[in-house]
């Protein structure tokens, strides 16, 4: 246990400061401060002393020196049952620091503002603040170092069980936390000022060292399954995506929810007309897209009705009362995420307490890096974001596809870029048919994505997301009724592929691009 007898608060962040000071005067700890803190707690009648009555110097050049004095650091990194170290603190009359509440100049909100220059970006690092935290951090078997707001109630908990003391457990545990939060600060910094000076001339997409940063949302449930413990976190300081998600109504988002909603999110935002999305286990399971966003998820649900049930539903548009009653109508769903919600589509699910309801901004900002997570390392690449070139379309058989044809298979290309592989995407107009999805083999997911359209598959189009390696499925494409067909070509069996359409009078039209999604 080590006893607080005195501290030093400097914060930029105000939060909870004024609670946490008034604690520590009512336990008998004598508080110094610098400039707006100090005044902060005078103008409350909180006692403090200045930072410049111990160093004997005043603050200086506009602020930036201020604590960076043996008074302030010999007070924080004196070793307490050093003998040398106590000679000289007396002999210097350095007063000793026990706690040390800091928290950093606002660098990373400074550079997220539009109109940020390069000089307010520099005045906003902070140099004795870091240097403070990462002093008392070292010495954390005799000082505590309080780097969040989101501590001090648990600090004020601590003194007055402990009678003005705090435990070596917990301020070891406090010093760890300063750690990582001036690491983090650094390499803000860094990144910061490596792209605004452009210092490579040919900077590197993916470093030598990679460093990442994530701020925890929220603990879960449990993870993909109950014996799995789990938490979703959010891209440090960046404010979109699916952790900025503002949920409306229902029960905590569980692990596979905010996986689904990812997906689900990913691909209704590639439609410009009303659009719905109906996804399972990570694989859409019905997409359509219509005049009437209501007809749209209805064509989105009729593709597979029962792989529907328990999914997650997202539209690009904002939910009127009559696709709600669609919705409604349709069965278990676990998640709806839409731009916006009508008041009278949100009371229609109002007694469907455990059903949750979120608003997304459909169009908001896209990552352009994809990691996947394997043993012992990590695997770092461009997202694909590539649309369709049309130009880059080739016919390769001697019938080509009606106009109707053309606009259907570029919608299931489109879905098929959504699919997990091998994925093979039936349709017809704007809607999808049947989907097959995860499989080892093409011909299994031409099969399945057949068996799920049943007797619709007559007249149908495929989109395939990479080529086909053997003929077979082109047979099994012809069987199901199949009158078009697009995929990325390359294979080196695409002679006997083209082949194969012609004899079936299948037109087919190759897009130079593959899409596989694991």
């Amino acid at each position: 246990m080590v006893r607080i007898r005195r501290a030093l608060i400097s914060v930029s962040d105000k939060t909870g400061v004024l609670d946490l000071a008034k604690e520590l005067n009512i336990l008998g700890v004598e508080i110094i401060s610098t400039g707006g803190t100090a005044q902060l707690l005078r103008e409350n009648n909180i006692p403090v002393k200045e930072v410049s009555d111990c160093t004997g110097f005043p603050e200086m050049l506009g602020g930036r020196v201020k604590t960076l004095h043996p008074n302030i650091h010999g007070g924080i990194l004196a070793l307490r049952d050093n003998q040398e170290h106590m000679r000289v603190v007396k002999e210097k009359s350095i007063g000793l620091i026990d706690l040390v509440v800091i928290n950093l100049y606002p660098f990373e909100k400074v550079i997220l503002k539009p109109d940020v220059t390069i000089e307010e970006a520099i005045e906003n690092i902070d140099i004795g603040g870091p240097a403070m935290l990462r002093s008392a951090a070292k010495n954390h078997r005799f000082v505590a170092v309080v780097s969040s707001p989101a501590r001090y109630s648990r600090i004020v908990e601590e003194l007055r069980n402990n009678k003005g003391c705090l435990p070596a457990s917990f301020m070891t545990e406090l010093a760890i936390e300063a750690y990582a939060l001036t690491g983090e600060y650094d390499r803000r910094i860094h990144n910061y000022l490596r792209g605004y000076f452009n210092i490579e001339n040919k900077p590197q997409k993916f470093p030598e060292e990679l460093t990442l940063s994530f701020q925890k949302v929220q603990d879960l449930r449990y993870g993909e399954n109950p014996h799995q413990e789990a938490a979703f976190y959010k891209n440090k300081g960046e404010g979109s995506g699916i952790a900025n998600l503002k949920q409306i109504q229902g029960k905590a988002l569980s692990f596979n929810n905010i996986l689904d909603l990812n997906a689900a999110l990913e691909l209704v935002r590639e439609f410009r007309s009303p659009a719905a999305v109906i996804v399972k286990h990570n694989n859409p399971c019905g997409v359509a897209e219509d005049k009437f966003l209501s007809k749209a998820y209805l064509n989105a649900w009729k593709c597979d009705k029962l792989s529907a049930f328990g999914g997650i539903v997202a539209l690009n548009r904002k939910m009127d009362i009559e696709t709600a009653r669609a919705i409604a109508k349709s069965g278990f769903l676990e998640c709806i995420i839409a731009p916006d919600f009508n008041p009278q589509a949100l009371a229609l699910f109002k007694e469907k307490r455990n059903l949750r309801i979120l608003k997304a901004d459909c169009a908001n900002a896209i990552e352009k890096i994809d990691f996947k997570r394997v043993n012992g390392g990590l695997l770092l690449q461009d997202k694909d974001l590539s649309g369709l070139d049309l130009k880059s379309l080739k016919v390769v058989t001697k019938r080509s596809p009606s106009k109707k044809e053309m606009e259907s298979l570029i919608f299931g290309w489109i879905v098929a870029k959504h699919v997990k592989s091998n994925a093979i995407v039936l349709t017809k107009g704007s809607k999808t048919l049947g989907i097959g999805a995860g499989q080892m083999s093409r011909v299994d997911s031409v099969m399945i994505a057949k068996k799920k359209a049943g007797t619709l598959s007559k007249g149908s189009c495929l989109a395939s997301d990479a080529f086909f390696p053997k003929p077979d499925a082109i047979l099994w494409a012809y069987k199901a009724g199949v009158r078009s067909i697009i995929q990325p070509g390359g294979s080196i069996a695409d002679k006997d592929i083209i082949n194969a359409c012609n004899k079936y009078k299948i037109a087919m039209v190759t897009t130079s691009i593959r899409h596989f999604r694991h």
